[in-house]
Order: structure tokens, then C-alpha cells, then sequence
């Protein structure tokens, strides 16, 4: 057994060098991690429980359920065409690295250049949105037994410092426990799921009926068009149904990366849809009074429901508990993606400081800088809740518009290439392809626009959706490192700085350049 590890550890570095990289990190992760990682960061019961406060306005019913159904079969388009794009260059670098490889010679570099700081910045804000909403649902839970409380500001912040931190210790001094968190929380999520549904069900003195729970739609708190006001909730499921592109960043820790990789990404989408009807149906018999719900303190109206449904205090944290459970797999895990690709953006020199987040610490077996960087990204980011305390929401919608629109970017370059560069592809969708990308395509441009929503009008200083402020705070940032320094000197990834093509035939992988392991190319750029 050890001797197979080591011979595909092997393979999988030489068919890294082969699209330009030099390994550097240790080959620890199998399928089922990888399917653990991206089934944390999407944490479904998490994810679905901390917005419930876009959709009870919006919808209630109708949008929860119908809403989670209809996101999560696009989301499996959207992962199919990934799975099909990462199994052909299964490297860190992710959506990044697709794009400049199928793009041709001369849009390469600036193509990659935006896809990377799409997913940098999505991977860095879906982060956030995870440990920033983590910390108002612990917050809450003071609720279940002081309804008067009311969190201000600095409690929220200082909870969200908190719970970065812990997130940052355990990915810089655990990283050989990596694979081991990754699939407990499989297990973790599924036993949550299954104990929450039955205590709900059993212990609810009284149940909503099925007409409630399967066709109730009710918008009079959004303030929207009643038709619109659906698409505007269907941001919780689109939140959630998110991160399982960030899982590409693991590639260089994978020992197979080109075929277990992609098939992480789609099961990981398939069991999440699943585990989320599972928990929102339950969920829905057992709603208690709707205005309740929406004056929720903090926004996070799920200890109430808990407790409604219990009939104590003490039900409802138990509950909670196994919620805060996955709330740290989900942000260890995210923290995880977010750092490898800082790292993988940083080594290809696109990042200001690049040459810093670009190591590896030898000691620790971990990008050391990446992570620092990320980490101090994200609890600076967390400052805007003291301007808005509808900064969750702008997190959100930050984090869904840059990675959904991170993914466009390779899935519309490979359709404008005729999908060329995928037809040999292990993971060839085939005929079903074309459509399935242009699924995925149509999605993101409606998700784009319905993510800079506000969840309700009026719209107040407090309640305004901040994402595009955010959006475009480190677009202005990308565009005056491009000008400044970018624009003559990133060339892309090293294949394309070596031969100056990101041409590959048949999809076929780049053969072995003369670069070497000291190479100046693997760190610097031009």
C-alpha cells in the first residue's frame, strides 16, 4: 500500500511539472477528504440556517424548498463543468489556471489575471460570510435564554475574531489532521441532520400543515413584486450550493488529482441537495409564528425555531450544538481553500507581496504566509459590520457574485473555444455538455444581478446590500496592481511564461518544460 501511495504521489507530481509547477506540498488527501472539505464549506445545515432571514420574507415556503431544489440541479451543471475542466489540469490554481490554458495566446494573461482575483476575493469572502454568520449564531443562543438580549457590534466582531482565529491555528498547527477533520465532518453533518430531524418531529407539540410546508408563498414582508421577490431568496440556497469549486485548490494535495477531484466536486453538490431537503422539510412543520421569526435579534431566527420546537431552552442549544459543529468544519475548511489559493495566485506572481504568500513553510508542510494573509484579510473585512449591521448579507452576496462569476469565466472561454481542449477529458460530459455550460452561464448572469439585492425595501443605511461596494473596492485594487505592475509584467502561469501558448492538444497536459525545481520561473514572473 505504501509502496502504491508513493508511486501515485509520483505520477501526480510529474504530471504537475508537466503544467509547470514544482511540488511542494505533501500528497495527503484522498477523495473522501476532498468530498469532506467541500461538503464542509458548503455546510449545508450551517449555511441554510444562518439565511433564513433572506427567504422567511421572500417566499417562506415556496422559495426555501422549491428554491433549494432548483439551485441545487443548476449547481450540479455548474460542478459537472468544472469536473470536466479540472480533470484535464488538476492544479492549485483552480478556475485561474483553466481560463489561461483554454484562452488563446493573446487574452491569456489578462483573462487569467481576472478570473484569479475573482477567486481570490470569493474564496476570501465566502470565508468570511461562514465564520462572520458562525458568530451570530452564537450569539443568538444567549436568546434561547435571554430573549431581551441583543448583541451589539463589537460582541459580533470580537465572536467572529474568535472563531478566525481558532480556524487559523488549527489550518497552521493541524495540517497532518487535515484529512482526518475533512471526512468526521461527513459523518458529523449526516448524524446532525438525522438527530435534528427526528427531535423536531417528535418533540413539536404542534406541526404546520402540508399545504404550509409544500406550496405556502407569502412576500407581503420584502417589499418586493411578488414575483421577483423569489429570485431575490433564492440567494440562501445559491450561498450554500457555492463552495465546492474552492475544493480545486486541494489538487496538489491529492494523489489523484485529475479523477478524484472532479468526482468531489459533483458528489459533494449531488449529497448536499440531498442533505438539504432532508433538513428544510423538518424544518418547515415546525416554524413557529413568521413575525417572530423575521424581528429575530441579530437576524438569525433558527434558536427561536429550535426552541419552538423543543419547548426548552436547554432542546434548543442542543440543537445549536451540533450546528456550531459544522460551523468549525465549515470554517477550517474554507480558510483551507482560501489559503491555497492565495498561495497558488501568490507564486505566479499576480498578488502585491507575491514572492511573500507564495512559500511554503518546510516545517509546518504549509503555505505559512498564504494563510497569514488570509486570515488578516478576512477580520479586516469583518470591521464593515460597525457601518452596516446588514454586512452578512453583503458577505454573502460578495462571496456568491465572485466565485459564481470566477466559474463563468473558464466555462464561457471553453464554450467560445468549440470545447476543444475538454473532448478527451476523463470527466467528457459529452453530448450533454454544451448545455449544461450554457445552463451554468445563464445562471450566473441572473445571480449576478439578484445578489446585489437588498433582502427587503425599503432600503436603509443599515439594510442596504453592500456587495457591490465590497465588489468593487477590490476590483479598484486588481486594476491598479494590473496598471502599475501587471500589466508588463504577469505573463500567467509558467507553462504559458515558458512557451508562450497555453495551447494544449486533446487535452493533454503540457509535456515536461526544462524547469527545473530552483527555477526562477516557478516564483517570479516575466
Amino acid at each position: 500500500m505504501a509502496d502504491r501511495r508513493a508511486s501515485n504521489s509520483q505520477h501526480a507530481d510529474q504530471a504537475l511539472a508537466n503544467l509547470g509547477y514544482k511540488s511542494e506540498l505533501p500528497r495527503h488527501l484522498s477523495m473522501m477528504s476532498v468530498l469532506g472539505l467541500s461538503f464542509a464549506i458548503m455546510a449545508v445545515p450551517y449555511g441554510l440556517s444562518t439565511t433564513f432571514y433572506l427567504t422567511i420574507p421572500n417566499g417562506t415556503s415556496v422559495t426555501i424548498l422549491y428554491g433549494w431544489i432548483l439551485v441545487s440541479l443548476i449547481s450540479m451543471c455548474i460542478a459537472a463543468s468544472l469536473a470536466e475542466i479540472c480533470a484535464v489540469y488538476p492544479t492549485a490554481g483552480g478556475v485561474y489556471y483553466w481560463s489561461a490554458m483554454l484562452s488563446s495566446p493573446k487574452w491569456a494573461p489578462v483573462v487569467s489575471f481576472i478570473d484569479g482575483w475573482l477567486t481570490l476575493v470569493g474564496n476570501w469572502t465566502i470565508a468570511l460570510s461562514i465564520n462572520f454568520g458562525g458568530a451570530q449564531l452564537i450569539l443568538s443562543a444567549i436568546n434561547l435564554w435571554n430573549p431581551d438580549y441583543n448583541p451589539l457590534a463589537w460582541h459580533t466582531v470580537l465572536c467572529f475574531w474568535a472563531v478566525t482565529l481558532v480556524c487559523a491555528v488549527i489550518n497552521i498547527f493541524g495540517t497532518r489532521y487535515l484529512d482526518l477533520i475533512n471526512k468526521i465532518c461527513i459523518y458529523w453533518t449526516g448524524a446532525s441532520v438525522i438527530i435534528i430531524l427526528v427531535t423536531i418531529l417528535s418533540m413539536a407539540k404542534t406541526h404546520r400543515s402540508a399545504e404550509f410546508v409544500f406550496s405556502n408563498y407569502d412576500t407581503s414582508r420584502s417589499g418586493w413584486p411578488e414575483g421577483w421577490s423569489f429570485f431575490v431568496g433564492l440567494l440562501q440556497a445559491a450561498y450554500v450550493l457555492t463552495g465546492y469549486g474552492m475544493v480545486a485548490a486541494m489538487c496538489e494535495e491529492v494523489q489523484n488529482p485529475e479523477r478524484e477531484v472532479p468526482k468531489a466536486i459533483v458528489l459533494s453538490v449531488a449529497a448536499a441537495g440531498v442533505t438539504g431537503l432532508m433538513y428544510l422539510i423538518p424544518i418547515l412543520f415546525v416554524f413557529p409564528d413568521l413575525d417572530e421569526l423575521t424581528n429575530a435579534p441579530g437576524g438569525q431566527p433558527i434558536g427561536i425555531i429550535f426552541k419552538y420546537a423543543t419547548g426548552s431552552p436547554g432542546g434548543g442549544f442542543a440543537m445549536l450544538f451540533l450546528i456550531f459543529g459544522i460551523l468549525m468544519f465549515a470554517g477550517i475548511g474554507a480558510l483551507t481553500a482560501a489559503s491555497r489559493c492565495t498561495y497558488a495566485f501568490a507564486r505566479d506572481g499576480a498578488i502585491p507581496g507575491y514572492k511573500l504568500w507564495g512559500k511554503v513553510n518546510k516545517r509546518l508542510d504549509v503555505p505559512l504566509w498564504a494563510i497569514t494573509l488570509s486570515t488578516i484579510v478576512i477580520s479586516l473585512l469583518g470591521l464593515i459590520y460597525f457601518g452596516s449591521t446588514a454586512a452578512f448579507n453583503s458577505f454573502t452576496g460578495v462571496g456568491t457574485i465572485c466565485l459564481s462569476t470566477s466559474y463563468a469565466v473558464p466555462v464561457l472561454v471553453n464554450v467560445v473555444q468549440g470545447r476543444k481542449s475538454v473532448k478527451d477529458s476523463p470527466y467528457s460530459l459529452g453530448k450533454f455538455g454544451l448545455a449544461m455550460n450554457l445552463v451554468c452561464l445563464i445562471w450566473i448572469v441572473l445571480a449576478v444581478v439578484i445578489f446585489c439585492m437588498p433582502a427587503t425595501l425599503p432600503v436603509t443605511p443599515t439594510s442596504m446590500n453592500y456587495a457591490s461596494v465590497v465588489f468593487s473596492g477590490f476590483a479598484a485594487i486588481a486594476g491598479i496592481w494590473y496598471i502599475v505592475f501587471a500589466r508588463k509584467n504577469f505573463k500567467g502561469p509558467p507553462i504559458l511564461r515558458k512557451t508562450g501558448s497555453p495551447t494544449v492538444m486533446e487535452g493533454v497536459a503540457p509535456q515536461p518544460s526544462n524547469l527545473t525545481a530552483g527555477d526562477d520561473d516557478f516564483v517570479k514572473v516575466g
